[in-house]
């Protein structure tokens, strides 16, 4: 097996038991990286101590990565206008954080009937947000809940949509000034 020391440095080819001999004489462990290798590559290193940088690594990439998460928001098919207003923040707060949101619209009783009116919120409600969202799935019936699901822009695409808005207005400005 081809060994390498704890500084990185290769220290040669040599038989297994002279390999474990020569860990114990430095007081680490003999560790197999690469045992598809040809042939295999050992590492010496303190093993508990690279557990530790290990864990310590994939906790940082765990804080640095974003969770997508699905929020829901739920409405009533005869909701009032201020009560509309508030969800509506509530959306844009959600957006803002980065999440997708799911709307979803309540049907009881007798109110079943009248979908179009679950429709007709739920498409308000999607036009309010469509510079800051864009709709993922389409109005669908779960039951007695009519739903659809929005996420978010990135803050990205939509700096650059801005920004070709800008020179668009620029461009016209300049062919209405000519």
């Amino acid at each position: 097996m081809l060994v390498i020391d704890e500084q990185g440095e290769q220290l040669g080819t040599m038989p297994t038991l002279q390999a474990v001999q020569l860990a114990q004489e430095r007081g680490l462990d003999l560790v197999e990286v690469a045992p598809a290798a040809q042939p295999p590559v050992c590492r010496l290193l303190d093993y508990g101590k690279f557990r530790y940088i290990q864990t310590k690594k994939e906790r940082e990439g765990r804080k640095t990565q974003k969770v997508n998460l699905l929020r829901e928001v739920r409405f009533r098919p005869r909701i009032g206008e201020h009560d509309m207003a508030a969800k509506r923040r509530i959306v844009k707060k959600l957006l803002d954080e980065g999440s997708k949101v799911k709307l979803t619209v309540m049907f009881r009783g007798r109110e079943i009937t009248h979908q179009d009116l679950g429709v007709e919120l739920l498409r308000k409600t999607a036009e309010a947000f469509k510079d800051e969202a864009k709709l993922e799935k389409a109005p669908t019936m779960e039951g007695r809940r009519l739903s659809i699901v929005i996420s978010p822009i990135s803050q990205q695409r939509a700096k650059v949509e801005k920004e070709q808005d800008a020179k668009a207005v620029k461009e016209q400005e300049a062919v209405a000034n000519a």
